[in-house]
């Protein structure tokens, strides 16, 4: 069953989405050289309890931080830590969740620590194209596999222009959000348009492409958490919370101005 939601309860979600988009818009402001994962996580926690929310993913079977910190080769689940300090010319995800009042937002975005190189710079700004594709395909009456399709395509289209072929990271994708974090559908980053559930206003889903400089494959360290590159190359991983409308997509985790 996916779970439809009323307009005063996709608002009740417009409301979680701003805190995690505030608190990403902090973090933004403070990853720097010498600054250390855990250090983002305080002030995501800080920021987030702050607003009267709570952070979805701390205690999330086990998860033992605010929020996911991707460093370079790392694609998503990074675990904060102390030891893990930040360095002129990473490339770091940060994904960020909250809880407001029962209804959750999920938003990532991935930011260059310092100068990094313009190939880096281009795979994160692909990732960012591919998402955007998605959420525009994020219409009623389409079908799940439409948003699939539109990242996918993005991604082909973002890799010819820069003269790279992007991998797209293989079982990771987008999800249905709402009264839970992880809710079905599950969404894919590739595949063929017009297949799936019938994509219905009330629906939520977290749109996030991941994709990489090298190959599509992924492994899950010893922590049980982080997933890195299979080849080490860099990675990059884009979110939205988005809700389907009559109107068209509405981005419930994008600042007022964005």
């Amino acid at each position: 069953m996916i779970e439809i939601k009323s307009r005063g309860q996709l608002e009740a979600m417009r409301a979680a989405g701003l805190v995690v988009a505030r608190t990403l818009a902090l973090l933004a402001s403070h990853t720097k050289a010498g600054v250390s994962t855990a250090e983002l996580d305080e002030l995501a926690e800080q920021s987030i309890r702050d607003a009267g929310a709570i952070p979805s993913f701390k205690g999330y079977h086990g998860f033992p931080a605010s929020i996911c910190a991707s460093v370079n080769e790392q694609v998503v689940h990074g675990i904060p830590s102390r030891t893990q300090v930040l360095a002129e010319g990473d490339l770091i995800s940060i994904d960020c969740g909250a809880i407001l009042d029962g209804w959750h937002g999920d938003s990532a975005i991935t930011l260059p620590v310092g100068s990094v190189t313009d190939a880096e710079l281009k795979l994160s700004e692909a990732t960012r194209v591919s998402m955007v594709a998605g959420i525009e395909a994020a219409v009623a009456g389409g079908r799940l596999s439409d948003i699939s399709f539109a990242i996918e395509s993005a991604t082909v289209r973002m890799g010819d222009e820069h003269g790279v072929e992007y991998g797209i990271v293989e079982g990771y994708g987008g999800h249905g959000i709402g009264t839970k974090m992880h809710m079905d559908p599950f969404l894919p980053n590739h595949g063929k348009p017009g297949k799936g559930p019938r994509l219905k206003a009330g629906m939520a889903i977290a749109i996030e492409p991941m994709l990489t400089l090298g190959t599509e494959r992924t492994v899950e360290l010893d922590d049980g958490w982080t997933v890195i590159t299979a080849d080490g190359s860099r990675a990059a991983h884009w979110e939205h919370s988005v809700a389907i409308t009559d109107d068209g997509p509405w981005v419930l985790t994008a600042l007022d101005d964005d």
